[in-house]
């Protein structure tokens, strides 16, 4: 039985090019929250053959902007910061989990934990978004 994703998540990832040519799949998702998962190709090493670190700042990336704006005010990063804690190599699965630390109305902080298949930690990743104000198109509709 798979979970409704949240319109606001949907309409983004659909027209999110780079979160497309990831691979990220929504694994469930509601207001201020998103767990989202992604295979390791590749295309997506480094010259050393592990995955490029830019891939699993993307992939947070993409789960604070998801998170941040599915309460519906368009939501733009101000600050973002990771840090590395395991190796990640092609084939490994991904899974991006939000938390919420504060949802204010012009500023809204998330942390993001990014473990592989095993559960193991790889990354956690701390954003702060600012929020416009500004209605999401699909809730206008």
């Amino acid at each position: 039985m798979s979970k409704e994703i949240h319109p606001i998540i949907n309409n983004m990832l659909q027209n999110d090019a780079f979160s497309l040519w990831m691979g990220i799949e929504v694994l469930d998702s509601e207001p201020g929250y998103c767990k989202l998962s992604m295979k390791i190709r590749e295309e997506m090493t480094n010259g050393f053959g592990v995955c490029h670190g830019g891939i699993t700042f993307s992939f947070a990336d993409s789960a604070l902007a998801f998170a941040s704006n599915s309460r519906s005010s368009i939501s733009l990063a101000l600050e973002n910061n990771i840090n590395f804690t395991k190796k990640v190599s092609v084939g490994d699965t991904l899974i991006a989990e939000t938390e919420e630390l504060q949802n204010g109305r012009t500023i809204g902080v998330y942390k993001v934990k990014i473990s592989n298949q095993s559960e193991e930690l790889v990354a956690e990743f701390r954003g702060t978004v600012y929020r416009t104000g500004k209605q999401h198109e699909i809730d206008n509709q």
